[in-house]
């Protein structure tokens, strides 16, 4: 599928945030705690770079619940691990792939996630369940599968992984994360790669 225009650098971008004090050595937030130290004007924004994707080689993409006590955390997965849980969704919610969607609803989420847009985009919310494998070890218990659900944020989720994203963030129910990190996370690497930064109210 071809996704072109011209790239903007989420080096350019993040020249532009960067705050020596603040951002330089920020650890990756996993969970409702992660903003507790940052001023009440400023939130964490994650930088996902894209591989394959010429009109922006980033997305910005913040937490969706903010609020202390929510009880959910974010946690950084594996693409391709994510999206082959969700397939096996059968709650009749599964997307096709982005190559067959129709021209307007990629141009409208090309444009809802484009890093020069005023609005950051949320992160996708998911929920994971297991259930059992297919095979003889499944039909003894032995072996399960995840099978994710997007509360939100699946369109956004399927065109990212088309764009090249190998990694993002997700937010999950604090009960569910160790489970969701066991059968999507993202290895170690990836920290170095989905850099979060602390934007104000400012946007710089």
């Amino acid at each position: 599928m071809l996704l072109s225009q011209s790239t903007r650098s989420v080096s350019d971008l993040l020249t532009r945030w960067r705050n020596p004090a603040s951002i330089s050595s920020l650890p990756l937030p996993l969970s409702n705690s992660s903003s507790a130290g940052a001023p009440a004007c400023s939130e964490t924004v994650w930088i996902v770079p894209l591989q394959q994707h010429s009109w922006y080689d980033h997305v910005r993409l913040k937490r969706v619940f903010v609020a202390d006590g929510t009880r959910h955390q974010v946690v950084l997965i594996d693409v391709r691990k994510l999206l082959a849980c969700a397939d096996r969704d059968n709650t009749d919610y599964v997307l096709k792939p982005v190559a067959e969607w129709h021209a307007g609803k990629v141009r409208g989420i090309r444009e809802f996630l484009d890093p020069d847009n005023p609005r950051i985009p949320q992160m996708p919310y998911v929920t994971i369940s297991t259930r059992r494998a297919p095979g003889v070890l499944g039909w003894f218990g032995i072996e399960r599968e995840g099978v994710v659900a997007f509360r939100n944020g699946q369109h956004r989720a399927r065109y990212l992984a088309e764009a090249g994203a190998r990694w993002f963030p997700v937010e999950v129910h604090e009960r569910e994360a160790a489970l969701l990190r066991e059968m999507c996370g993202a290895p170690d690497d990836a920290r170095t790669a989905i850099r979060p930064v602390l934007l104000n109210a400012g946007g710089v």
